[in-house]
């Protein structure tokens, strides 16, 4: 009587081999994702980048020119102060008046009043938020207080105190040159905008996604087969043992 002759191996991978990449027994939560490929993920990142830079731009762009309203309100409503020349000196027409105090002040209101709009209308333009409409904001504010400074003082009273002084004559009151006595006040708008901006998005902007794994991999292990037999036998086990005490 001969033995019978076993199976011959089979050659190459087998779908139950464990060395195999979709066998459950094979599973790794360490790997790499499947397909491992980072090309998309690449591309997406490099698409991102070039839009917060757009964004950044244009939002810069727009909240700079904001500030050519600004200048021209502050021309418009600030207080003037008044001077008055005696032939020799000048001399101010009130040493105890209020005025220079009062053209400080209007500009840090109408900064923090601009600030207040142009953070909303980042927001509403941009509700999706970003890294690049916080910065382009910020850069955009301080460059429109500049620009408002600039034009208010360009296009406000005589520079030359003594020739303007020599052109209205002796004991003629005139207005005084529009100055920024408080830099400071430079930095109302772009306080303004972003803390309007940052509360507009903590109140109504998007909301973050639920968490998710970290890695792809992670998650719940496949059942392999020898803990579905394992898991198969015990039910069974206790089965029988439930009908033999019953």
């Amino acid at each position: 009587m001969t033995a019978p002759t076993p199976p011959s191996p089979q050659h190459g991978p087998s779908a139950s081999s464990p060395s195999s990449p979709s066998s459950p027994s094979s599973y790794d939560p360490w790997g790499s994702p499947p397909g491992g490929g980072d090309g998309p993920a690449e591309s997406d990142e490099g698409a991102s980048v070039r839009q917060e830079v757009r964004d950044a731009v244009l939002v810069t762009v727009a909240t700079a020119a904001a500030g050519a309203v600004l200048g021209l309100l502050w021309l418009w409503l600030a207080p003037r102060v008044p001077l008055i020349s005696d032939g020799t000196a000048v001399y101010l027409q009130n040493a105890e008046g209020e005025e220079p105090v009062g053209v400080d002040g209007t500009f840090v209101l109408l900064a923090l009043g601009m600030g207040a709009l142009t953070g909303a209308a980042v927001f509403l333009a941009r509700r999706r938020g970003g890294v690049g409409a916080a910065v382009g904001l910020a850069v955009g504010a301080v460059l429109g207080s500049l620009l408002a400074w600039r034009l208010g003082v360009w296009l406000g009273p005589e520079q030359d105190v003594v020739a303007h002084a020599r052109a209205v004559g002796e004991g003629k009151v005139f207005d005084a040159p529009l100055e920024l006595k408080a830099k400071g006040a430079l930095l109302a708008w772009p306080f303004a905008a972003l803390v309007t901006h940052l509360a507009l998005m903590a109140l109504f902007g998007p909301r973050d996604p639920e968490p998710h794994p970290l890695h792809p991999a992670w998650g719940p292990q496949p059942v392999t087969e020898e803990a579905r037999g394992t898991g198969t036998g015990e039910d069974h086990e206790d089965h029988e043992g439930d009908r033999k005490k019953a």
